[in-house]
């Protein structure tokens, strides 16, 4: 089943970071995932790319992951919201593990000058 979660705004040009949380484990040690940014699911272009070997996860639990985007990927998040579903890349074949994010994109009111 197919659920979609809202999140918490994301604010260009700021890092961000959201925890997930899951009644079973599904973020076993040494699991590799891989996400990909869009402004829709229909959308062709890719705005960031999120994936383990690269810091943009973060294993907490077999049960909690910390999802992790840097001040540079935010910056070119379009105002709105954004969506992304998340992959496990280190099993043959890569497995879909049904969780969507639909999160919204806000303009910060305190911004630095160069904006």
């Amino acid at each position: 089943m197919r659920e979609t979660v809202e999140g918490p705004a994301i604010l260009p040009g700021y890092p961000y970071r959201l925890r997930l949380a899951s009644e079973s484990p599904l973020f076993l040690q040494g699991a590799q995932f891989y996400a990909q940014v869009r402004q829709s699911t229909s959308a062709g272009e890719i705005l960031a790319e999120i994936a383990s070997q690269s810091g943009g996860f973060e294993r907490l639990s077999d049960t909690e992951i910390e999802l992790v985007l840097s001040a540079a990927q935010t910056a070119v998040l379009p105002l709105g919201h954004v969506v992304l579903d998340l992959i496990r890349t280190d099993l043959n074949p890569p497995q879909h593990l049904g969780i969507f994010l639909e999160l919204p994109v806000l303009q910060p009111v305190t911004r630095s000058s160069a904006s």
